[in-house]
């Protein structure tokens, strides 16, 4: 980063970030394809860039590496099939001891104004805050009901979120993504970092240990990428059926923050609302995913009782059903 202090402006604000900081960030990709070159260009237009920049590849079979390499990233190889949501992270944060801030993005979340970096990072200047996540908005090109989910999770207003919140915002409370996330490096370890063996949500996972440690996360509205998905119905079951299975194994989450049910039933209302004045004709399609997503979350819940070549077959990760069976866990066959 950058050692001296350096100002940002989004519309009317203007931020500060402490040049002590020092900060790095990291991207697992694999065949990014022609968008990366998108998300290099958007990258370069940044007012603040960070010390370090790592690139953490799954063996690219297209050019991901080299306009990687020709942007000047670090970048690092790995084998497909060792990729892990949670373990890959952690084993970079574990290089980046000397780094104060770990900024983490993901290969199609495009960088969508100049100040970005610099908004996230200010953030940071309150010792208290231990993660910062930023908005997501939909792809220019995406549809009513992609375009909702993000403007549902990602809304207009900024928040500070920590404890004393729970009952408040519930599970919410320790909302965080990792397609725009950073983290102090302090406190990432205080909590013993990313999960290893979590299917997905290390993001939750570790913002979760986080604020029960007493730590503050906020949500910079005015640092904003472009990324939604447009997911089909079998992607959309199986992306609900993983995360079934987190919350099954990290069932201290919901213990700790409540149960999702409430923002599930305030998302579908908030769905149908948008949707009646956007476009009612993608309503009965709407409420087919929301029946398909249900059922995809409650068979994950449900995964210890399904052998382990079903759930391959469920789960949208299927490398990490071949990487239990092989570590020794018991699984059901």
């Amino acid at each position: 980063m950058n050692k001296n202090k350096t100002n940002g402006e989004t519309g009317q604000q203007r931020v500060t970030v402490e040049s002590a900081l020092t900060s790095a960030i990291v991207v697992p990709t694999l065949n990014a394809g022609d968008q990366f070159s998108r998300w290099i260009e958007a990258y370069e237009r940044q007012t603040y860039k960070p010390d370090k920049i790592i690139i953490i590849d799954s063996s690219s079979d297209d050019d991901t590496v080299a306009k990687a390499i020709k942007a000047g990233f670090d970048v690092q190889i790995i084998k497909r099939k060792d990729f892990s949501h949670g373990g890959t992270r952690q084993a970079v944060v574990d290089m980046l001891t000397d780094f104060d801030i770990i900024i983490f993005l993901t290969q199609d979340a495009i960088l969508a104004d100049r100040n970005a970096l610099c908004n996230v990072l200010s953030e940071f200047n309150d010792s208290k805050v231990g993660s910062v996540y930023g908005r997501q908005i939909p792809r220019l090109d995406a549809g009513p009901i992609e375009t909702h989910a993000r403007l549902f999770n990602y809304p207009v207003g900024s928040q500070v979120r920590s404890m004393k919140d729970i009952p408040k915002y519930g599970i919410k409370t320790a909302f965080c993504s990792n397609s725009f996330g950073a983290y102090r490096h302090s406190a990432l370890m205080q909590v013993g970092g990313f999960p290893t063996d979590a299917i997905l949500s290390e993001d939750t996972f570790l913002v979760s240990k986080m604020v029960l440690k007493g730590w503050k996360v906020v949500y910079a509205a005015n640092a904003s990428v472009y990324h939604s998905h447009p997911f089909n119905l079998r992607q959309e079951f199986r992306r609900y059926f993983d995360i079934g299975v987190f919350h099954s194994r990290a069932s201290w989450i919901r213990r700790e923050f409540g149960q999702a049910d409430g923002e599930g039933l305030r998302f579908v209302k908030s769905e149908l609302a948008y949707l009646s004045k956007k476009k009612p004709t993608a309503i009965p399609m709407a409420l087919f995913r929301t029946g398909l997503k249900f059922a995809g979350f409650k068979l994950g819940e449900l995964e210890g009782k399904v052998p382990n070549r079903i759930k391959k077959m469920l789960s949208s990760n299927s490398n990490f059903w071949d990487n239990e069976s092989k570590s020794g866990k018991p699984v059901k066959e």
